[in-house]
């Protein structure tokens, strides 16, 4: 099939994506935008993308969803073909080195182990043949292999359950909400007295407990803090449409009024789930 015919059939999945990605990075007749760009360039993009999955999934706008998939995709196709612009490997390759990863990692599907486990056994599994695999790759430290560029959130809840592991851990919450209390009023004390970069310092150790806090209660801070996002918008549109039935907007209302408004809301956003 010729390449321009192989863009225009609809019907050929994943090999037509990578024939137009191959046609957007052509040097000479395609997009001076995909040309242009590299690794480090593309990646605040696939960041972006996979957040976009995260938040169609927050919505249950499966319609949308279809679509930040598609995206998603795209980015991994992106880089495989940078990838294998500068001979490091290809889209193939990635194909290949997930499924052997996926059926390494499954013994107890793909192989002789016995899928009479619970979901908490096949987890320590799943950890001790990540760590064997680490070790293959030399990354001897605790906490090696996680990664760098993830959201600061998301790498303090990693970083925390990487190290409890190996027993560097509070027997319980409620260790753990002493801990906020003095990281607290430490924050408290630098506000009054230190620098700036010491209220940012200690900030962020109190960030950094709460995330434990979230590990220890099983709530996955990144997805929470997602939510609580997305119940601030609510609320606070709420009160905008409130003071807009007024003839009013943020700006030309009090504080305590839109307080009040805040209450209103929240509490008839809350009657309706119940």
């Amino acid at each position: 099939m010729a390449e321009t015919d192989l863009i225009h059939d609809e019907t050929a999945g994943i090999e037509r994506l990578l024939q137009i990605m191959r046609a957007l990075r052509d040097p000479e007749t395609g997009c001076p935008w995909d040309v242009a760009q590299d690794f480090s360039t593309i990646a605040p993009y696939t960041i972006e993308e996979a957040y976009e999955v995260a938040d169609a999934i927050e919505r249950d706008a499966w319609d949308e969803l279809k679509g930040e998939l598609g995206d998603l995709l795209f980015q991994s196709v992106f880089h495989a073909q940078m990838a294998e612009e500068a001979g490091h490997f290809t889209f193939q390759d990635v194909v290949t080195t997930m499924s052997n990863k996926m059926v390494s990692r499954h013994p107890h599907v793909f192989g002789e182990e016995s899928r009479d486990k619970s979901p908490e056994q096949q987890t320590r599994d799943w950890e001790a043949i990540k760590a064997a695999e680490r070790a293959e790759k030399a990354q001897k430290g605790t906490l090696d292999g996680v990664a760098v560029g993830l959201p600061a959130l998301l790498r303090a809840y990693k970083l925390q359950k990487r190290a409890a592991r190996v027993g560097f851990d509070w027997p319980d919450a409620s260790h753990v909400i002493d801990k906020i209390r003095e990281e607290a009023a430490e924050l408290v004390e630098a506000r009054d007295s230190l620098t700036q970069d010491a209220v940012e310092e200690e900030f962020g150790d109190l960030m950094f407990v709460m995330a434990n806090l979230g590990r220890h209660l099983g709530v996955e801070p990144e997805a929470a803090l997602r939510r609580a996002n997305a119940k601030f918008i609510r609320r606070f549109e709420g009160v905008e449409a409130r003071l807009a039935t007024m003839g009013k907007r943020p700006e030309d209302s009090s504080l305590e009024e839109m307080d009040a408004l805040w209450d209103a809301e929240k509490a008839a956003q809350r009657a309706k789930t119940v």
